[in-house]
């Protein structure tokens, strides 16, 4: 086994975890569960398969937890492989793995991977499935969670990151509710973050960039500019980009569903919330901020 420790953060996660742990178990040395109290099966799973299970309760996001588990997880290791319950790695990245890390420059600190996606049961190939990209394995101590209201990802502490070829998939299994529902949560989230890059609703401007992968850095990048574009129309151009020009129709009727929920119904939902928002506040920023906290429970 690779000098490495997989943490994974769950609660309620049984559909998941048996996938997820079977799948690190064939490289990994270590597995660390940090549950939020499921009251599910998702912690005896997760013994069963030879996980170390810490409960701990949910601090408000993922950020905050997983940066308590680095700070009190027993890790031995060199390595730090961070997935989340519904994810797994393909078996290339698994074999590119353990070619790569026992030989891996002592100035490198972090990995990107691809991220892959499935939806409805379907391996999506088209679409802007490919071009995402994110740091989840990294030497301990090198990386910490930045705090963001979400979409938060790993600041690079010290040393160099490089990338992978192969993917790594995230593949939830629940329902299209389950979906709608987390979605309609996010948005609210989004709107949050889109009307605090036109008008500089939090206290202090995103700073640190330089601790970013490139790939973080662009996507952050992309936002602003996005949130430059009129209302509506951008959703609209969005899913015509990534299901049109991007050929997620290739994808068949899970990739029309997927281009569609999350690339159309969705932002045209965080769109609803910005109008909604500007409506009731004009450009007042202390109205926004608590029009933010009293209907949304958001703070900036």
């Amino acid at each position: 086994m690779l000098d490495l420790s997989v943490i994974v953060l769950t609660y309620n996660e049984e559909i998941h975890i048996r996938r997820c742990l079977e799948n690190v178990n064939l490289f990994a040395a270590k597995v660390f569960v940090v549950d939020c109290f499921s009251t599910d099966r998702t912690a005896q799973i997760a013994r069963e398969l030879g996980a170390e299970v810490v409960e701990h309760e949910w601090p408000g996001n993922q950020a905050e937890q997983f940066n308590w588990a680095l700070d009190n997880l027993p890790i031995q290791t060199e390595w730090v492989l961070r997935l989340d319950a519904d994810e797994y790695a393909t078996l290339e990245l698994i074999q590119e793995i353990r070619k790569e890390l026992p030989v891996m420059k002592e100035n490198v600190s972090a990995v990107v991977f691809p991220l892959g996606r499935a939806f409805m049961g379907r391996r999506l190939r088209h679409g802007i499935v490919n071009g995402i990209k994110m740091v989840r394995l990294f030497r301990n101590g090198c990386v910490r969670y930045e705090q963001r209201l979400m979409d938060e990802h790993l600041m690079i502490l010290k040393g160099e990151t490089v990338a992978f070829q192969y993917q790594f998939v995230d593949d939830n299994l629940n329902s299209i509710k389950y979906f709608i529902d987390k979605h309609n949560t996010y948005s609210s989230k989004e709107a949050a973050l889109l009307l605090d890059a036109e008008f500089y609703l939090s206290d202090e401007l995103e700073e640190g960039s330089s601790d970013f992968c490139e790939e973080v850095r662009e996507k952050r990048e992309q936002k602003r500019r996005y949130a430059r574009l009129p209302l509506f129309w951008r959703a609209f151009g969005y899913f015509f980009y990534r299901y049109i020009v991007k050929l997620g129709f290739l994808d068949g009727k899970e990739g029309f569903l997927w281009d569609f929920l999350q690339g159309w119904w969705y932002r045209t939902l965080v769109d609803a919330k910005v109008f909604e928002i500007k409506k009731a506040c004009g450009n007042d920023k202390s109205k926004m901020r608590q029009y933010l906290l009293d209907k949304y429970n958001i703070t900036l």
